[in-house]
């Protein structure tokens, strides 16, 4: 479910469907991968103003519903998706 995300002088709802294929559309993602996956996607929201509406991994692809304030591109929030790793 999305929500109002209110600033200072504006109110916005941004939601974005992004889909990830893996490299050659290999088969790799497991219950252990979905679960890391999942983790490191609750650690980039924690540090950047994406909220993951809904994660869902298929055998070869994955797909994010993103939301986000206009301030970050949907290019910029792929790149974040893609950069980052799980923090230790």
């Amino acid at each position: 479910m999305s929500i109002y995300l209110h600033k200072s002088h504006n109110i916005s709802v941004l939601i974005y469907h992004i889909v990830c294929p893996t490299k050659y559309r290999r088969v790799i993602f497991s219950k252990e991968v979905d679960k890391a996956l999942k983790d490191i996607c609750i650690e980039i929201g924690k540090r950047y103003e994406i909220h993951f509406l809904e994660i869902g991994t298929e055998r070869d692809h994955v797909h994010f519903l993103v939301q986000s304030v206009p301030m970050y591109s949907p290019t910029k929030i792929v790149r974040i998706i893609k950069s980052l790793r799980k923090c230790q």
